[in-house]
């Protein structure tokens, strides 16, 4: 497992320089069953991470730009009728692939965002009555622009608690922006990921073979009791108006179990729950009014929680 996470990280490293932190972060969420939110500024090669995670890993690659006037049937797709055989036919939306890259999410109204609740959850689409089961790998890596605030839509919360992780994508560091500059400035095309060299490195098999590994990773009862105490301590600080659920409580969990795996161990330690901490509760709790005031952030208050809650031994 750990020589599948480096190479995976080494392949996307090849067209996404310095974003290495990002592709683990997706790679635990894969191999956790779990999908991403994808937060930051245009031009932060959000979309170029997720078309070359999904060279590297081997799944099928499928892009959605939202827009305003995004239907449901659009991502879906639509029983039309056949002339020639005098019957319905199905034609599958954009949304049957397995790794989804949701573009600009927050662009589209909220009755287009909720075509994705069923299939993010179940892996499963109903169009017409009809359920059309979905690849069991299905993966979805949303974007959106915190910048702009005009003409969005922001996500609701019983959306964003379907996302595992919701990562903050910043803008690269001097070295690495001179890096970005000097190897694509030179680029007068867009290139594909495979012009990078981006190869293939695992398969449906290897990722099946991967998460039937996640299983085996022991979750002491220590670490256990660790997760819900912290989760439990969002709903009781004064510093949040809403706290975490329960499914926040089991993804943090799954997704350490996944991080444990991919360190070459076969149990969860503190460490592995403290890391991922952030990224599994940022979105899934409102700061109250005061701490707004005050200026604080959430993961201000998240690190706090972790730093008064008592580490197992």
């Amino acid at each position: 497992m750990a020589a599948l996470g480096a190479a995976i990280e080494r392949e996307v490293a090849k067209a996404v320089f310095g974003q290495a932190g990002l592709t683990r972060m997706v790679t635990i969420a894969l191999l956790a069953g779990g999908h991403v939110l994808l937060e930051g500024p245009p031009g932060t090669a959000k979309t170029l991470l997720a078309q070359a995670f999904a060279r590297a890993v081997g799944l099928d690659f499928g892009r959605i730009q939202f827009t305003p006037d995004l239907m449901p049937g659009d991502i879906l797709g639509s029983n039309l009728f056949n002339f020639q055989t005098s019957s319905f036919t199905l034609t599958k939306g954009p949304i049957f692939t397995e790794l989804l890259l949701a573009d600009e999410i927050n662009r589209t109204p909220p009755k287009t965002q909720a075509a994705l609740l069923e299939a993010m959850q179940e892996r499963r689409v109903t169009i017409n009555g009809e359920p059309h089961t979905m690849s069991p790998r299905f993966t979805v890596l949303a974007t959106q622009n915190p910048i702009e605030q005009q003409g969005v839509y922001p996500l609701p919360e019983a959306q964003l608690d379907r996302f595992l992780f919701k990562l903050v994508v910043d803008y690269p560091d001097a070295a690495e922006e001179r890096r970005i500059v000097a190897d694509h400035g030179g680029r007068f095309k867009s290139p594909a990921v495979a012009d990078f060299g981006v190869e293939r490195i695992a398969d449906a098999a290897a990722i099946a073979a991967a998460i039937d590994t996640i299983a085996e990773v022991r979750l002491a009862d220590e670490i256990v009791d660790y997760i819900v105490r912290l989760v439990r301590a969002t709903r009781e600080s004064a510093d949040l108006e809403c706290g975490a659920s329960p499914r926040a409580a089991t993804l943090l969990a799954r997704a350490a179990c996944a991080a444990a795996a991919l360190d070459g161990r076969d149990y969860a330690i503190p460490d592995d729950v403290q890391r991922l901490a952030a990224g599994v509760l940022r979105h899934r709790v409102i700061l109250s009014a005061a701490a707004e005031i005050e200026g604080r952030s959430v993961e201000q208050v998240v690190a706090a929680l972790l730093e008064r809650e008592e580490v197992p031994r």
